[in-house]
């Protein structure tokens, strides 16, 4: 398989990307810089973030104990109001005061919004208070495309009677970029790409990637990053990749390239 330390964005028509929690406590101007030129360069952007390390900060202030299942955060009824104030009220504002400051015009939203997101309950059972998106209001996200706004969404949906459910950013990022038809997922993660024996990969086949869920050579985390990408090839989204802050990384093909 041919691997190379990085591999180059070209701009497309139409970007989804998703900003981990420990990229948002990184992101500066110089990133902001490069969504921006992707904008100059023609292509409309969708910004999904989560906020893992603010939301473990705040359970760990108010006493709430949280685990993970494959890479899914178990969330209690208190957990998930955590998430929805420290998402909504603390971590998305920030991400879009950022935006605007830098001159791409965004707005906030969330599950709660225009019924963004519509959700069932993903498995009490295991997850608890945890989201699985039935549909996206695609047509909310093309009127504010259409308008020149950029939407920033957090990972917070609710249940019919209102309750906030907790959505993985993978996932609620590959559910928007195939509801929206989007060219190009970009995970923008701490981890530039997928690693094996010590090396990123610049181009990965998605069987290779199966093989390497069951050999543990992919884990954690990055499983609802690939499982995400695998799902958005396989609906036909052309191009998914893990990059890291300087949009450089892995892409994710449905054909292997080898040496």
């Amino acid at each position: 398989m041919t691997t190379s330390k990085s591999t180059q964005l070209t701009a497309l028509k139409r970007i989804v990307i998703k900003l981990g929690g420990s990229m948002l406590e990184r992101l500066n101007k110089e990133h902001i810089a490069n969504f921006k030129q992707l904008q100059q360069q023609g292509t409309e952007l969708i910004i999904v973030h989560g906020g893992g390390q603010a939301i473990n900060k705040q359970l760990e202030k108010n006493g709430v104990t949280s685990t993970t299942i494959n890479g899914f955060r178990v969330t209690s009824k208190e957990a998930a109001d955590i998430v929805q104030t420290t998402l909504i009220g603390q971590v998305n504002p920030t991400l879009v005061h950022q935006l605007n400051k830098s001159g791409i015009t965004a707005i906030g939203l969330s599950g709660y919004d225009a019924n963004l997101l519509d959700c069932d309950v993903l498995d009490k059972e295991t997850y608890g208070f945890v989201g699985e998106i039935k549909e996206v209001n695609s047509s909310l996200l093309d009127t504010l495309i259409a308008s020149g706004i950029t939407p920033v969404i957090s990972c917070v949906g609710c249940a019919e009677d209102g309750t906030p459910l907790n959505i993985n950013g993978d996932t609620v990022a590959s559910k928007v970029a195939l509801a929206m038809k989007a060219d190009s997922l970009l995970l923008v993660t701490d981890t530039p790409g997928i690693k094996i024996n010590g090396e990123i990969l610049q181009l990965v086949s998605t069987s290779a990637i199966n093989s390497w869920i069951e050999t543990a050579d992919i884990y954690g985390g990055m499983i609802p990053k690939v499982s995400a990408a695998l799902d958005c090839l396989a609906a036909g989204i052309p191009s998914v990749q893990i990059v890291g802050e300087k949009l450089e990384g892995t892409t994710i093909l449905k054909q292997g390239v080898f040496a």
